[in-house]
């Protein structure tokens, strides 16, 4: 019953089967390897546009570098208080970028609202010296309570971060949970909405360590800035074939969405077990993979010491997360246990 986290999931063997492959014989270093070739190509295809990527093993190294490219340390970027890049990447972003801020919105359902994003952008004055003005926004979908933005709700939020001259990132380390159940296509959810820049996640689905930093259209001039942060930084391994290896295998075909599906598709009926239950209630809606329930700590402590292992989020409900490799019989084990 381990519902800590898609981070606890294995890679699946088809990754590791692609970075067997790709450990045969010699090949370029440095990300001149066909196989990075190969995802810079499946991507421009998955996405319906020209791009450039990057890849990295990382979240934390994606969010931070991709900040960094259009954030100066001058600047601030504007997030949402319940973001990854500001409660759980130990001040990464503001390292990367060499001192930037990041200024936080509320917003329920870890949601930015257009009217808050309106109201903050509405008292930002670059020439005010004493100010430190935001030059980029940063949206997560899913977001860290497992709520999906749609992809006119993104294309709002760009059109007021653009009128004001702010870049557009998004966190997409859980991007392929959101897209199946969106009905949009990948370049609806992201640059035909205005994204500049993408930190596309695949380490929590499936793959062992990888994700990509993309950049759509106009962004794709800061790509060699990119490249010389990451060789700065440290993230520029010699061997980034076996990345490669790894985003090709995850592209290949329906793989990456299959994946997202299925972890989907689990985690509806983790919340209709849940829900079920006496005295348990969902915290929100289930858009993805991650399920936020109420009960009552009795409960709670009876399921971990029968071997839940579940975090109790800051909101006082327990965060479920299912994976690529979640099985009915894990989610049934939980009603055994209490029945």
């Amino acid at each position: 019953m381990d519902f800590s986290s898609d981070t606890s999931a294995p890679a699946h063997p088809l990754i590791l089967e692609a970075m067997a492959r790709a450990s045969q014989g010699m090949a370029p270093s440095y990300g001149a390897d066909d196989w990075c070739d190969l995802a810079r190509q499946r991507l421009r295809d998955i996405f319906e546009t020209d791009l450039e990527m990057f890849l990295v093993s990382s979240g934390t190294a994606a969010n931070a570098l991709a900040l960094s490219v259009f954030c100066p340390p001058t600047g601030s970027v504007i997030c949402h208080e319940e973001a990854h890049i500001e409660r759980d990447e130990r001040g990464a972003p503001e390292f990367f970028t060499g001192g930037a801020k990041l200024q936080l919105l509320g917003g329920p359902n870890a949601k930015i609202r257009s009217e808050d994003l309106k109201a903050a952008l509405a008292h930002r004055n670059p020439n005010f010296v004493h100010e430190t003005p935001a030059a980029m926004l940063s949206i997560t979908n899913l977001t860290e309570f497992g709520t999906r933005y749609t992809a006119q709700e993104i294309a709002a939020l760009s059109e007021l971060a653009k009128g004001h001259g702010l870049h557009v990132h998004l966190d997409g380390a859980r991007f392929a949970n959101a897209l199946v159940g969106s009905g949009s296509t990948p370049a609806e959810l992201s640059w035909k909405s205005g994204v500049d820049i993408l930190s596309f996640g695949a380490t929590k689905n499936g793959a062992l360590g990888c994700e990509a930093i993309i950049l759509f259209g106009q962004a794709r001039e800061r790509y060699p800035e990119l490249l010389a942060r990451a060789k700065r930084a440290g993230h520029m391994p010699a061997k980034m074939r076996y990345l490669g290896a790894q985003m090709t295998a995850y592209l290949d075909g329906e793989f990456w969405l299959e994946r997202a599906r299925h972890a989907n598709a689990m985690a509806q009926r983790l919340a209709g077990l849940l829900c079920g239950l006496k005295s348990v209630t969902l915290a929100q809606s289930v858009d993805g993979n991650e399920v936020f329930a109420h009960m009552s700590d009795t409960l709670f402590h009876q399921l971990v010491e029968n071997g839940l292992k579940a975090y109790r989020w800051h909101d006082g409900s327990v965060r479920f997360l299912c994976n690529w490799s979640t099985s009915e019989k894990d989610i049934n084990k939980i009603l055994l246990e209490i029945s």
